[in-house]
């Protein structure tokens, strides 16, 4: 399994005690290696030994971080949406002051399909498993797929507001088809298929053809 680039700065954000440099390192190793895991195998298929193998620790060191494996697994879906949400509100801050709401859709287009298919194990984990995690750790990603939901629910009524919707689409349905779509790539694409560029130009092409008024 081909390990992404990076931990996101969010593989941090909830220790349930104090850690040295060291610790805070293995723990974010640990999310590493299981948003890897996560990513290829799925919830039904990730194993704490797979995980530790990646990670280069014995498995028992894992339960000093996390109590359980479903504690593990809620962290790495929590990042993976997290992260996502904040790789995607930096860039459509960087958008020119100019730039028509449809352009702002393009770019989160963009965003979230370069995030979940080149840069994050975790983002492609939260995606793909999504619908497989039991209802007893289903709260926080929950809440924080909500909140990034509500990021392009602003840019889908902006665009609306704008004219630049056709008029017969619902704009929650839309945005859904959207962000389905997209989501899906995470199934399908392979690097040999198509490069990155390849598949965010025909996605933003699709998705403005799709959405803007006919002539």
């Amino acid at each position: 399994m081909a390990n992404k680039s990076g931990s996101p700065r969010l593989a941090t954000a909830r220790e349930g005690k104090p850690l040295d440099k060291k610790s805070a390192r293995t723990r974010v190793r640990i999310l590493d290696a299981a948003a890897q895991v996560l990513s290829a195998k799925g919830y039904a298929g990730m194993r704490l030994s797979d995980v530790a193998e990646v990670a280069e620790l014995q498995a028992p060191a894992i339960y000093y971080y996390f109590p359980s494996r479903d504690d593990l697994i809620e962290e790495v879906m929590w990042v993976g949406l997290a992260d996502m949400r904040e790789f995607l509100v930096k860039a459509l801050d960087k958008t020119p002051a100019d730039a028509t709401p449809m352009e702002r859709i393009l770019v989160a287009v963009e965003t979230h399909l370069r995030h979940e298919l080149d840069i994050s194990d975790y983002t492609t984990a939260a995606i793909r498993n999504a619908g497989q995690l039991p209802d007893h750790i289903r709260d926080r990603h929950d809440a924080e797929e909500k909140k990034y939901g509500a990021v392009w629910r602003d840019l889908m009524k902006a665009a609306d507001e704008a004219g630049q919707l056709r008029e017969d689409l619902d704009p929650y349905l839309a945005q859904m088809l959207v962000m389905g779509t997209i989501n899906w790539a995470a199934e399908w694409w392979q690097p040999s298929r198509a490069t990155i560029d390849r598949v965010v130009a025909n996605a933003q092409s699709f998705v403005e053809n799709a959405l803007s008024p006919r002539p």
